[in-house]
């Protein structure tokens, strides 16, 4: 396995002020792919001025999951690694690092790094999870997970006694920083670009290679620092509510049983609710809890009102 087998592709949105970081951190990949999705800053400016990327500029955003695969089949590469713009490497990966290594393994399918924050402290909770059940979703629609974080399906959920010092097999480790080989890729057919313009994709991605037969790891001596939720600022706050609540069911319908997707959406009009009331009462909380109840209405109107979410995000990018 030499240098040359791993590439990197980094999805950018509004991503200008880390771009340039990021793509400096990549010692030892040998091809990388920034993929813009209609950025409005420099982002794009920014990564071509480095010169260690092609860059791809999308004149629409196409989501998370379709300029993945568009970076994906851009590369040459047989190990793919796919990195949010916000993650600096800590370590080279390298033909050397214990991730290229396992990831070659035919029975794994994925391999994630250890996520960092600026402090370099391990992100519990969100560097790895288990894949959620109908279950830990409703506690986190109804808010349960937010009011008791320590409750024992959250505590499950968010694999909260995670010893992030181990290398280990482990269920869903984050989108933001993962390695795996082409062949699995083609395998599974890429990320789906049904989640639209984010969230949940990933998920879906460990979940069907879970379905597959592969075994996922997690290697914490591939290291990343990663600041978190650098794009999402700029959108608002009933965008943000209509793609997470639309994309969370669209994974539902694809891998939960009909019953349990209607009691998960019926949970959603119940934490929706409770959340914007709360909102309400809170001062200057008036246009999140607006945004609260006018997800309920998508929540119930169609399968995946994530689309919609997506073309709101558009008019707002183009006013």
């Amino acid at each position: 396995m030499r240098a040359t087998d791993v590439g990197a592709v980094i999805v950018t949105y509004n991503s200008a002020e880390v771009i340039e970081d990021c793509l400096r951190s990549l010692d030892g990949v040998a091809q990388t792919v920034v993929v813009d999705n209609a950025s409005v800053d420099a982002s794009v400016a920014k990564a071509r001025a480095t010169g260690l990327a092609e860059v791809i500029a999308n004149e629409t955003n196409r989501g998370f999951a379709a300029a993945v695969n568009q970076g994906v089949r851009a590369l040459s590469t047989p190990l793919v690694l796919v990195l949010n713009p916000d993650v600096v490497l800590s370590a080279p990966l390298d033909a050397q690092s214990a991730a290229v290594r396992q990831a070659l393994t035919p029975e794994v399918g994925l391999v994630g790094g250890r996520l960092d924050d600026e402090n370099g402290v391990y992100q519990q909770g969100f560097g790895v999870r288990r894949l959620p059940t109908a279950l830990s979703l409703c506690a986190e629609v109804l808010l349960l997970n937010r009011l008791w974080p320590g409750n024992p399906i959250n505590r499950r959920y968010r694999c909260l006694g995670f010893d992030p010092a181990r290398a280990q097999d482990c269920e869903q480790p984050a989108g933001a920083f993962l390695l795996f080989r082409r062949e699995v890729f083609d395998a599974l057919g890429g990320f789906d670009e049904g989640f639209y313009p984010l969230w949940f994709e990933d998920v879906d991605f460990c979940r069907r290679a879970r379905d597959a037969g592969y075994r996922i790891r997690f290697e914490p001596s591939a290291r990343g620092k990663h600041r978190g939720a650098h794009s999402l600022v700029s959108v608002p706050a009933a965008i943000r509510q209509r793609a997470w609540y639309g994309n969370l069911l669209r994974f539902a319908e694809k891998h939960f049983s009909a019953v349990a997707s209607f009691f998960l959406r019926t949970a959603a009009t119940a934490g929706l609710a409770l959340r914007g009331i709360l909102r309400f009462l809170s001062a200057g909380g008036s246009n999140e809890g607006r945004a609260c109840f006018g997800t309920i209405a998508t929540v119930w109107s169609r399968p995946n009102s994530s689309r919609d979410a997506g073309a709101a995000l558009e008019r707002t990018r183009a006013a």
